[in-house]
């Protein structure tokens, strides 16, 4: 968004006037940039509100919801100013905008264009609503055409110019950041990756621990060691897999520490890729404290997207890294436990133990290692 398109958005509507026209308009583009109350029946509306104009001396203009309210005023049943069905309808045609030509770049003043709202307020909206910017969907969307067209077998070169990116370069630009290595090695399944790899038997059952020469790439728990590295083969079929043990080990160690109780935060190079967002609730995981939980919402709230607690719930299953990104830390509003990838009972001992080393970090019995290597 430029500094004109926010100086439109701030000016457009600045007077009581202005306001007013667009209210005898119903004007959409004036949907969430301001409300108008009637002194005569109590009700706040949208600008494009379809009820029957008032009179303009009983009309009263506030900027947002909380204020019409705290004047005394109720929602318009009919167009829902407090509520998101409109919002919705908005993104929803956004994005079938940005969905209906993956080639097609749109700028936000085009799009704001496309669904007839300013571009501020888009911006703005599309955020709250998805949780990121119309840019960062136009460029998820681009990623997720390129690994398509990768996978199933497209050279390099097509699944470029097929996913919009325009040019190599600007593919190869952002391909780390969507596909977590070069687009060659994607194509070939980790072909040309070497991908170290251990188990090792825990109180939680075994876990497997993989390592690029990037740093840790995977970190999982399961209650057969076969199958976990099954799911390994089948992430990287072709890459360089080796059993290889002595360079995890100080990895490991953490992992045991952690277990035991004493350590409380892992000091791991990750080697980890997703899209925009994923990345930013991957961070916010990172920062809950040892020993506390925090809501989908919460997190939710703190990445900025109140709205996108399914999009965060999503991001925490798609965790590649147990216990170095704890998405265990993240319980249902109430605190009831959720969905945990390795299985609620892991969820429940890894939350329970961390408060129970909390209630006792004076102990002075030093636990037995929880790591053994598995055959």
């Amino acid at each position: 968004m430029t500094r004109t398109d926010q100086l439109d958005s701030a000016t457009r509507w600045a007077s009581d006037d202005d306001r007013w026209q667009a209210v005898t308009r119903r004007d959409p583009q004036a949907d969430g940039e301001f409300f108008f109350a009637v002194k005569t029946t109590g009700v706040f509306c949208r600008p494009s509100c379809a009820s029957r104009q008032p009179n303009r001396q009983n009309v009263l203009f506030f900027t947002d919801v909380d204020a019409a309210r705290q004047a005394g005023f109720r929602d318009c049943k009919r167009c829902q100013p407090g509520g998101l069905p409109r919002e919705l309808t908005i993104v929803e045609r956004a994005c079938a905008a940005l969905d209906s030509d993956p080639q097609q770049r749109l700028t936000l003043a085009q799009l704001s264009d496309a669904v007839h709202v300013s571009p501020f307020h888009l911006q703005r909206l599309f955020k709250r609503v998805v949780g990121v910017s119309p840019r960062q969907y136009q460029a998820a969307r681009r990623g997720a055409a390129l690994r398509g067209a990768l996978q199933s077998g497209a050279d390099v070169t097509s699944a470029t110019l097929d996913a919009g990116f325009g040019s190599p370069s600007r593919m190869y630009e952002s391909a780390a950041a969507e596909l977590g290595m070069a687009p060659s090695a994607f194509r070939r399944k980790g072909a040309g990756l070497s991908v170290r790899y251990t188990t090792a038997s825990t109180s939680l059952g075994y876990v497997l621990i993989a390592a690029t020469d990037k740093g840790i790439c995977k970190i999982a728990f399961g209650d057969d060691t076969a199958l976990l590295v099954d799911e390994l083969r089948d992430e990287f079929a072709n890459a360089d897999l080796r059993d290889d043990a002595a360079p995890l080990a100080p990895f490991l160690a953490q992992i045991d520490a952690y277990l035991r109780g004493t350590r409380h935060a892992f000091d791991l190079p990750l080697d980890v890729s997703t899209t925009v967002f994923r990345q930013r609730v991957w961070d916010a995981l990172q920062r809950i404290p040892y020993g506390e939980t925090r809501s989908y919402s919460q997190i939710a709230d703190a990445v900025g997207a109140p709205r996108a607690v399914r999009a965060v719930a999503s991001a925490c299953a798609t965790n590649p890294v147990a216990l170095a990104i704890p998405c265990h830390r993240v319980v249902q509003k109430g605190g009831a436990l959720a969905g945990y990838r390795w299985g609620l009972p892991r969820k429940a001992a890894l939350l329970e133990n961390e408060a129970q080393h909390e209630r006792d970090v004076a102990t002075s019995e030093e636990p037995t290692s929880s790591l053994d290597h598995a055959a």
